[in-house]
């Protein structure tokens, strides 16, 4: 009843209660995300990129197509035939080179093939990749704690001198063989590492300018210690070293082919090293570091001691991308032993945006561009210094997200990280 006696109002009643908005499926957010300018979506599309121009070069490069083009307009379809079957063979072949040749299956299968046919392009993927997964997390680790590792090489070069002088000079037995000739690499490439660590923590040199003087003098003293007497191979005029004992090399994982224990070795690594980032203390202290050293200084962190530290890591990683080198394909020391490896990897850790298993991917991805280039030269005749041009390409782009952006209209991506994260370009 209200105060002037009229009968009060029924509440009205609630209606059915309204639906809370549902999380978004996975689907949704997938489908949401499949064309935002995320670090996967930006990847892919970089590789994209990089294969259509790496076509326009293979049309360009070729006299033969770029002459049924001078009569474009009376018979186009000529030159777009000519171009199509000249960039899908050789991207054909890429493949074949690099993951599997479907017609080694079919002979395998028909009693005509054998095993080692069919496995023989991942195998080469795999051989190539596997010190650059280790030179890769060299360059990745050393950027996650604010410094740039550009001495990779030198610290390569060093693990592959120590740890061949421990594989054909060490008297022991073979299992324990392995094990110190690949512990030997390790502490040869920390060494290289600790003296632009140490020098950047007391002496304040900047990193980049010492690693690239220890490039130099780690090369020049592997071309030295090869024409020593007791080092060179007997009997040989050429620089080249003495062979590593048979029970001081990676085992291979077939007896034809190349891949061996040296690609588990590299998975295992960049585990490690995604634990000793994410889970570890040190890995809090030099993702502190590499944010601010100042505000980490003012916590109580040594910066210093990080510095060194991180620099001892990254170098033994590098140290163990030249053991794997030298223990597992070259088997001996010469000038070339470490190839580019320190320098690739430099760009694998880029690829893979300094993640460690961002990393791993990228190496196994080059690994493959090497392999498959080897067969696209043979079988099609493409240069294979063009697969060093597509993977220029890859990181170029992978280095401009805006410019992939504008290309393919992408949008903003939802993730705030990931977005300053393509901003910064790693």
């Amino acid at each position: 009843m209200t105060t002037d006696g009229a009968p009060a109002a029924e509440p009205a009643q609630a209606g059915p209660a309204e639906k809370e908005p549902q999380e978004d499926s996975f689907l949704a957010h997938f489908l949401h995300n499949l064309w935002a300018a995320n670090t996967v979506t930006v990847t892919i599309l970089s590789i994209l990129l990089a294969m259509i121009v790496g076509a326009i070069l293979i049309v360009v490069s070729d006299p033969d197509v770029l002459h049924t083009f001078t009569y474009f307009t009376a018979r186009p379809s000529d030159a777009l035939t000519a171009s199509w079957n000249l960039v899908s063979g050789a991207y054909s072949d890429l493949f074949k080179g690099a993951i599997v040749d479907p017609a080694t299956i079919s002979a395998w299968a028909g009693g005509t093939g054998t095993g080692k046919q069919v496995f023989f392009p991942i195998s080469e993927t795999l051989t190539y990749a596997a010190p650059l997964v280790f030179t890769g997390l060299s360059v990745a680790i050393a950027f996650r704690g604010g410094l740039f590792n550009i001495g990779g090489q030198g610290q390569a070069i060093l693990g592959t001198i120590i740890a061949a002088l421990a594989g054909f000079a060490l008297p022991l037995p073979p299992v324990l063989h392995l094990i110190a000739a690949l512990l030997a690499g390790l502490l040869g490439g920390a060494l290289w590492g600790f003296v632009p660590g140490i020098l950047k923590a007391r002496a304040g040199a900047h990193e980049v300018i010492v690693s690239i003087m220890l490039n130099y003098t780690a090369s020049l003293f592997l071309g030295w210690l090869i024409l020593q007497k007791g080092v060179q191979q007997p009997g040989r005029s050429d620089a080249i070293s003495k062979t590593v004992e048979g029970d001081a090399q990676l085992p291979s994982f077939g007896g034809e082919l190349r891949a061996n224990l040296g690609i588990v070795l590299a998975v295992l690594a960049t585990a490690g090293v995604a634990w000793l980032l994410n889970r570890s203390a040190f890995g809090f202290e030099l993702r502190a570091v590499g944010a601010n050293p100042h505000a980490a200084r003012t916590a109580g962190i040594s910066v210093g001691r990080t510095y060194t530290l991180l620099m001892v890591v990254a170098g033994a990683l590098a140290g163990l991308g030249g053991a794997t080198q030298v223990l597992g394909t070259a088997y001996a020391l010469t000038p070339a032993v470490a190839g580019n490896i320190g320098f690739d990897g430099l760009l694998v850790a880029l690829l893979g945006r300094n993640r460690p298993w961002g990393t791993l991917g990228a190496a196994l991805l080059f690994g493959a561009l090497r392999a498959g280039g080897n067969r696209m030269q043979s079988y099609s005749g493409i240069s294979l210094e063009l697969v060093t041009v597509l993977q220029a390409l890859i990181v170029i782009f992978i280095a401009a997200p805006a410019l992939v952006k504008a290309i393919f209209h992408l949008r903003a991506a939802r993730s705030a990280r990931l977005g300053a994260s393509i901003a910064k370009g790693w």
